[in-house]
């Protein structure tokens, strides 16, 4: 099978499946005759002429934490967006803020959580992220009360763009709040210090995210109910069997210091 052959069945393949798709699943397109089967080499130099045909198109070719996929460049989202009459899906500031905070500081508890933000994570926020499978318990702290711990999953990386947790922009580069406000065109976002709470105010503000381009932008949500950010309980304690962290999870976590 000639070099040509292969990149159109894998291009056919990455456009049909509408996801990513590793290399051994790529391989896995041309059958189970030792004969048919193209090295993972000649997959790869396929994915890399699709990229290289793809600069300069409306689409370009991404490589995530679950393996390579065909997508909308992000710069055309204003227009492809209007296919879709519904609105993108709306997070509080607090979700946000916890999903930050354990995209950083995995492994970590629930209660880290909040003495970093200063205020209660609400139950349901938990929830929304597990639902999501944006975030996974890995075990359960040896301390009283066993709380879990908590971690980022592929799903998080591959809906990010991000192939593995070093890509996420460090401390330093999103520490200048004020200059990426004025480049949003938002308006000044009410910064606290860990450990003080947020005042009731500005604990309502919501923000809008951005499916295609993972950008926060100011908005309201009338789903968020304030009165669960001062539940306290651990999520579904009731139904989660203790078990030992997952080392292997843990050795892929890279080394983000402290925030």
């Amino acid at each position: 099978m000639d070099q040509k052959q292969i990149k159109n069945i894998v291009e056919a393949g990455l456009l049909a499946v509408g996801g990513p798709l590793s290399v051994d699943q790529l391989q896995g397109l041309f059958g189970t005759d030792a004969d048919s089967i193209p090295e993972k080499k000649d997959i790869r130099d396929a994915l890399t002429t699709l990229a290289e045909e793809y600069e300069g198109r409306g689409i370009q070719l991404l490589e995530v934490a679950s393996g390579f996929r065909v997508q909308v460049r992000k710069e055309l989202s204003e227009w492809i967006s209007r296919l879709w009459l519904e609105r993108p899906p709306r997070y509080s500031r607090a979700l946000l803020e916890t999903l930050s905070i354990i995209a950083y500081r995995q492994p970590v508890t629930r209660g880290e959580i909040e003495d970093v933000r200063g205020v209660a994570v609400s139950t349901n926020i938990v929830r929304t992220l597990l639902d999501r499978n944006w975030i996974r318990v890995l075990g359960f702290r040896d301390v009283p009360g066993k709380p879990s711990i908590y971690g980022t999953t592929k799903e998080f990386l591959d809906y990010f763009g991000l192939k593995s947790l070093s890509e996420l922009p460090t401390l330093a580069d999103i520490s200048d709040l004020d200059n990426l406000n004025v480049e949003l065109d938002l308006p000044d976002p009410d910064i606290h210090e860990p450990g003080v709470p947020v005042s009731e105010e500005s604990s309502q503000e919501m923000v809008d995210f951005d499916l295609e381009q993972s950008v926060l932008v100011a908005g309201d949500d009338e789903d968020v109910d304030p009165a669960e950010e001062a539940e306290m309980s651990d999520v579904n304690d009731e139904t989660i069997e203790v078990s030992p962290i997952d080392e292997d999870s843990l050795d892929e976590l890279p080394d983000l210091g402290k925030a």
